[in-house]
């Protein structure tokens, strides 16, 4: 792309309620999704509500949904997600906007600790540190999760967040699933409960937006998957 031509970009203004507004951006070679988003706060409305701060995929701030799409804008090029040279730019779905492109994630983050996101710890200061073998079956599937970094994309992508808001969540139950395979944590059978409670692991439809969407490329599904696995073993065992 070069600076020859305009994108016409339509960007959510005001809060739930809001509506689109449409702005003129010059292309530009090699031009991602945020570098539109901040042209247009810097050059055409100092107004404009969004977030980011690494820029290059490292905290997932600048998630927005682009073109109905979940996505990284920091990481998404202009030329890979243009239709016709137009974008049209809203905030993550399924939490509350608080104004522009910038929603309210506290509700995100209170499912991560009902879901008993908190490492739990057995053992103190004092003792020594705990040997935890990498080849180990738990280890490995520990480490499958372990790298969400929390941008909520995968809570925007999840149908049944949309139609269940008590829903946990794909990134909670993930990181449940992850503290659940760790051999150090104390905090198995409480945790079972809370991800099983209510609307926990067993209301996922196992669709798979979660996995398809992640930036990260990790796997809520299975995740998910797993955690179903341990609650029927525990119900199987009359455990918790």
């Amino acid at each position: 792309m070069t600076g020859a031509r305009d994108l016409a970009v339509d960007v959510w203004r005001g809060d739930d309620a809001g509506e689109l507004q449409r702005y003129a951006v010059p292309a530009a070679e090699k031009q991602t999704v945020l570098d539109v988003v901040t042209f247009i706060q810097r050059r055409l409305d100092p107004t404009l509500a969004y977030r980011f701060a690494c820029r290059v995929g490292m905290c997932g701030s600048c998630a927005m949904t682009v073109n109905g799409k979940p996505r990284w804008t920091c990481r998404t090029n202009v030329e890979t997600v243009a239709n016709s040279g137009r974008l049209e730019l809203r905030p993550l779905r399924n939490m509350p906007v608080i104004k522009d492109l910038a929603v309210d994630m506290a509700g995100f983050f209170d499912k991560w600790q009902a879901a008993g996101g908190r490492f739990v710890p057995t053992e103190s200061r004092a003792d020594k540190p705990a040997i935890v073998q990498p080849e180990s079956a738990e280890r490995r599937a520990a480490d499958a999760g372990i790298e969400c970094i929390n941008c909520g994309i995968c809570t925007a992508a999840c149908d049944v967040v949309a139609w269940e808001p008590e829903y946990l969540g794909p990134a909670a139950l993930n990181r449940a699933w992850t503290l659940m395979n760790d051999v150090r944590d104390g905090g198995h059978d409480e945790r079972l409960k809370a991800v099983t409670a209510g609307a926990g692991c067993l209301s996922c439809h196992s669709q798979g937006s979660c996995a398809r969407h992640c930036p990260n490329g990790l796997n809520p599904t299975a995740s998910i998957a797993g955690l179903k696995r341990l609650a029927l073993i525990a119900t199987l065992r009359g455990g918790p």
